[in-house]
């Protein structure tokens, strides 16, 4: 009833789609933006910027994830509303909106960065490409908004709205969520909560420290993650049997296993960035040279916390079973990605600490996977 027919998925929609889907894109952009302006929540101090400047941050992501929640939960039952349509027919309108959206909101910044900073003159052709394609400025706002950071909101709420709507596809078709489905939607949710619930973290992140806001994480951002990182939904939808108990059971163990290691590593790390001693599990933290964390998941290893999201996505792909390689290639493409990564971290980390990196490494012997990389 709802199987994937990949002719049908890129087949062009008609004009009045393509319109339609842009200004609902940019509906759901600004609506965010107004309430992340208006919605409270607490401010942090970040981390020294490259010229030593800190800026402060007012996080309420999770004031908006909750109330997407409240208006979703309300528009289905007090509207008979449904999220279907959202991959049924405006998945295509969405993906091509959110495309030249992003592509306008990079020239936009690349226009005020060069506005802003008359001094930062690229040279020639590539340098203007360059510029736009990681950006001019470190931290543009807008009415006092961190445009940075708050390009995480569209991203992953956007993200769980398209999840959802598999959901919302398979109990409209079929009358129920298969064990599969139920297990895909509550990986994410936890996974969503987990990632507001440490929001803060964020702020010690090199993105948001180091990175100029371009087209790179523009496109990242709004592209990228919410039309790509769904894509074990479409082979969920019409999965009707059952996969097996421990089959279910142990996709589950994965996750869970990957997510507290993910979101555990990235938490010591924070929390050791703001304090230097905070206890880790429950015990003062050991240091290397005075500089370096040797103490919870940052003694075993030098990247568990790519490792245990690497664990997360396979867990993920894995609840659509194995008939396609299709559900894997968010899983494959941060398997690239993070390996890639850690190969330039430890790179710059070799070429900051010098010996202390190789006492280090020396110490935490694993990269990412403990025993065998």
């Amino acid at each position: 009833m709802f199987a994937v027919d990949v002719m049908t998925l890129a087949s062009s929609p008609p004009l009045t789609d393509l319109i339609l889907g842009l200004l609902g894109f940019c509906a759901f952009f600004f609506a965010l933006l107004l309430a992340t302006m208006i919605l409270p929540g607490r401010v942090h101090q970040g981390f020294p910027q490259p010229d030593g400047a800190i800026k402060r941050y007012k996080l309420n992501g999770m004031a908006l994830w909750v109330l997407t929640h409240m208006v979703v939960i309300a528009s289905t039952l007090l509207l008979d509303l449904s999220l279907t349509p959202l991959i049924t027919r405006w998945f295509w309108p969405l993906f091509i909106g959110a495309n030249i959206f992003a592509i306008t909101w990079s020239i936009v910044l690349y226009r005020g960065g060069r506005r802003r900073a008359p001094d930062h003159r690229p040279r020639g052709l590539i340098g203007r490409l360059a510029d736009l394609w990681y950006g001019v400025e470190l931290n543009p706002t807008f009415m006092g908004v961190d445009l940075k950071l708050f390009a995480y909101q569209p991203s992953l709420i956007g993200l769980h709205l398209l999840i959802v709507a598999f959901g919302y596809a398979q109990f409209e078709a079929y009358g129920g969520l298969t064990p599969q489905m139920a297990l895909y939607q509550g990986c994410w949710w936890i996974y969503f909560y987990t990632h507001f619930r440490d929001e803060p973290g964020l702020l010690s992140m090199f993105d948001v420290i180091a990175e100029r806001f371009g087209f790179m994480l523009v496109w990242g951002d709004l592209v990228l993650v919410p039309f790509f990182y769904c894509i074990a939904g479409w082979y969920l939808v019409d999965q009707v049997a059952p996969i097996s108990t421990p089959a279910l059971l142990a996709i589950a163990a994965l996750f869970l296993a990957g997510v507290t290691v993910f979101r555990g590593a990235n938490a010591q790390k924070h929390r050791f960035k703001l304090d230097k001693d905070t206890p880790i599990w429950g015990k003062p933290p050991e240091l290397l040279g005075g500089r370096l964390l040797v103490s919870g998941y940052w003694g075993v290893g030098r990247k568990l916390n790519y490792s245990g999201e690497l664990c997360v996505y396979l867990a993920i792909a894995l609840t659509a079973g194995t008939a396609s390689i299709v559900p894997y290639l968010v899983f494959l493409w941060l398997l690239v990605l993070l390996l890639h990564r850690s190969w330039r971290d430890d790179k710059r980390c070799r070429a900051r600490y010098g010996e202390l990196w190789d006492q280090y490494c020396a110490r935490a012997r694993f990269r990412m996977i403990p025993f065998l990389y």
